[in-house]
């Protein structure tokens, strides 16, 4: 996913890390707008008539703006905000789902994207299907996945479950076998969206020994969950994001007492940050 270096605005790039090989994400002024439709149509052909018109108006929601910051290679960063914050939007954009509306973001190294559940798997078919699917997406040849299969299958646990659809799984089968699969590689950036919430304590305390192992490889890793005990235990720095804003951003044990107590003052009536 390596490509060259370059500074054009609204874009998502990768390096060749000459020079700065030990950054693994920057942001400069990172924005993305959404444009919502405001006019209130009752149907389709209301709708199609207010754009053929133009009398269908928008109005801008700024899902992140003006977002700067480094990460570097081998660091593990936690990222906590309220719902509607722009954590998981944000992990979309360094993942290059979605292309900012302004500024630059650059990656270095291959990235092994877990994010919703579900994305890249199809319902219908069954897991050692999805394994060939999913992984190809990220960029592995079926000889790399054939090589890794039984690793994967042992890891999610699923047992014969493994030859059933997609579709029969419960929402913790579908997050053990995308982590199995997004982790049975060792990439140069992991990005996680709520891994822990799902899940039986066996599998997580794999998932977290998993992810020691990845920092002690000097993976980059960016987490972002509502659970602060799955960031204090894995983070050692930690961005707060409120409406698309960075808040704050330093090691996670004073991060998160701010936020707590931010949240503590929101949830009784007092001043929200």
């Amino acid at each position: 996913m390596a490509a060259t270096e370059g500074t054009t605005e609204g874009t998502t790039e990768g390096n060749s890390g000459d020079g700065i090989d030990r950054i693994g994400i920057e942001l400069e002024d990172v924005a993305l707008c959404y444009r919502l439709a405001k006019q209130g149509g009752r149907s389709i052909k209301e709708f199609a008539i207010g754009i053929l018109t133009g009398g269908l108006h928008y109005e801008k929601l700024w899902a992140l703006d003006g977002l700067s910051f480094r990460i570097q290679r081998g660091e593990t960063v936690g990222i906590v905000g309220p719902n509607g914050a722009g954590k998981s939007t944000l992990l979309k954009v360094i993942a290059r789902v979605l292309k900012p509306t302004r500024g630059t973001v650059r990656v270095n190294g291959l990235i092994a994207p877990l994010l919703e559940l579900g994305t890249g798997f199809d319902l219908e078919l069954t897991g050692i299907e999805n394994i060939y699917l999913n992984a190809l997406l990220l960029g592995h040849s079926k000889a790399e996945i054939a090589e890794r299969l039984d690793e994967i299958v042992s890891f999610s646990g699923l047992g014969d479950f493994i030859r059933s659809p997609i579709r029969s799984y419960s929402t913790g089968m579908v997050a053990r076998l995308a982590f199995s699969i997004a982790t049975a590689w060792i990439p140069d950036l992991l990005l996680l969206d709520e891994v822990f919430a799902v899940g039986d304590a066996s599998f997580l305390t794999r998932c977290e020994r998993r992810l020691g192992r990845f920092h002690d490889a000097g993976v980059t890793i960016v987490l972002v969950s509502h659970s602060p005990y799955a960031v204090q235990g894995n983070c050692a720095r930690c961005l707060w994001l409120h409406h698309g804003r960075i808040v704050d951003d330093g090691p996670t044990e004073e991060v998160l007492a701010r936020y707590g107590d931010a949240a503590m003052r929101d949830a009784t009536g007092g001043e929200p940050v």
